[in-house]
């Protein structure tokens, strides 16, 4: 206890009140907790691709293996150089991430300190918030009504201390959008000192995605966050990417990892970034099985919020209960408790199979 407390003397207060992100419960960890077979269990927890991984990227990724010996190419050239081309913006406004959290971590090296602020949605994507913490500065949350992102507000919370704010569009729980010409109207009147971050993880969902790439030809202070993860199936590579102004992407090049992307990763995310027929029939799955959800679910009388990304909010009564008694039947879903809806959980949209199996574990807890 002695050289614990001797540690701990020099442990940055403000991280005694951080909490660590709480992932969705693995399928092994589960089996192995309950006694169950691991092909019996159905994981809608995460928001991942049910149809797995780009199939371009499978077969690249396989050739990039027996180069794992070598350091990948640090400045992640021709990944960069993909996205860029895609887009039509310049390589030097693309930064690769560890995932599209390591792009918000970055921002908060680059901008936060104690006695700085972010702005963010009350239920927005729990990440934004612990990244501040991690840098000793403030979460201001701004109410959502209806769950829905109110800019306006946002916009109004600004103090000379905010640094950053964040919109994710769609958002993570609710699966709520907002309008392009609402994010126009706040990326044209934040003041100066403050940046702009839309987190489009989802963005392939939307029925009308925003062109946000038009500010950052424009040099304004604007990041756009995209990842790998969602619909091109890469999750476990853990690769995502930020689209800035030169301004700013120069310094989150600067506090980078020089290896945080790495070769596996790099050469999957560059085969699946034009892997139009995964990206479709994954969009069209999506849709088409959320549709059949949602009017089961109305038809149970559970409360839905309208969604937009592959993963719908419901209220149950007890969150924390539903998510115990669907863990019993080997169905992994996700309570809200630490986004405060302990009333509520998050479903991924599945397979059909995996989600009939959802709707049916769901009617009989509801009955008891």
């Amino acid at each position: 206890m002695h050289l614990q407390h001797h540690f701990e003397t020099g442990v940055h207060p403000w991280l005694s009140q951080l909490t660590p992100y709480q992932t969705g419960k693995p399928i092994d960890e589960t089996a192995r907790e309950l006694g169950l077979d691991p092909g019996s269990i159905v994981k809608l927890a995460s928001n991942e691709n049910p149809l797995g991984p780009s199939p371009r990227a499978v077969e690249a990724m396989k050739k990039a293996l027996e180069k794992c010996h070598i350091y990948p190419d640090g400045s992640g050239y021709y990944l960069r150089k993909a996205i860029a081309e895609k887009l039509g913006l310049d390589i030097e406004n693309i930064v690769l991430g560890n995932g599209s959290n390591e792009i918000i971590e970055l921002l908060g090296h680059v901008l936060l300190k104690p006695g700085t602020n972010i702005i963010a949605a009350e239920h927005a994507f729990v990440v934004y918030k612990l990244m501040a913490q991690l840098q000793g500065a403030e979460c201001i949350e701004v109410p959502d009504p209806d769950f829905r992102h109110d800019l306006r507000a946002m916009r109004q919370a600004i103090t000379p201390d905010t640094r950053l704010i964040f919109v994710a569009n769609p958002n993570n729980p609710t699966g709520t959008a907002v309008t392009s010409n609402e994010l126009d109207e706040l990326i044209m009147l934040v003041p100066h000192w403050v940046t702009v971050v839309v987190d489009e993880a989802y963005y392939e969902f939307l029925e009308n995605p925003p062109d946000l790439i038009k500010h950052i030809r424009y040099g304004r202070n604007v990041v756009v966050m995209r990842t790998f993860s969602k619909t091109q199936g890469l999750a476990g590579l853990r690769i995502g990417y930020g689209l800035m102004p030169t301004h700013i992407s120069r310094w989150l090049q600067r506090v980078r990892q020089p290896f945080n992307a790495n070769l596996i990763a790099q050469a999957g995310a560059l085969a699946s970034l034009n892997d139009h027929e995964h990206l479709q029939k994954t969009v069209s799955l999506i849709k088409s099985e959320r549709s059949k959800i949602e009017a089961a679910l109305r038809d149970l009388g559970v409360k839905i919020v309208p969604s937009q990304a592959n993963f719908l909010l419901m209220e149950v009564g007890d969150g924390n209960a539903m998510f115990r008694a669907l863990l019993q039947q080997g169905v992994i879903v996700r309570a809200m408790e630490s986004y405060k809806l302990p009333a509520w959980i998050r479903v991924t949209i599945g397979l059909p199979a995996e989600n009939e199996r959802f709707l049916r574990e769901l009617k009989k807890v509801l009955k008891k």
